[in-house]
């Protein structure tokens, strides 16, 4: 009967129990909000705008920057452009 009574915790024993006890539901809890934070959060990638394709007068712009087209041809291609889109401004 005495060898039951004998081995008690002793006070560090207790110590140890309570930090571990506390460290164990902080993780629990640190866990479950990082979860959650991260479940709840959007998506960029996904409702990223998707750029415009660029229009017929950007493109011919873009080559006479690269020295495609001269003055005159990007002037004429420009003005053909212009006329025969039914909606031009």
């Amino acid at each position: 009967m005495m060898f039951w009574y004998d081995h008690d915790v002793s006070g560090w024993g207790w110590f140890a129990m309570t930090a571990s006890m506390i460290l164990f539901w902080a993780l629990i809890i640190t866990a479950a909000a990082l979860l959650s934070k991260a479940l709840n959060r959007p998506y960029e990638h996904i409702h990223a705008p998707v750029p415009a394709a660029p229009t017929p007068e950007q493109i011919l712009a873009q080559r006479l920057a690269r020295g495609e087209v001269d003055e005159d041809e990007y002037q004429r291609r420009l003005a053909v452009l212009r006329t025969s889109r039914p909606n031009a401004p």
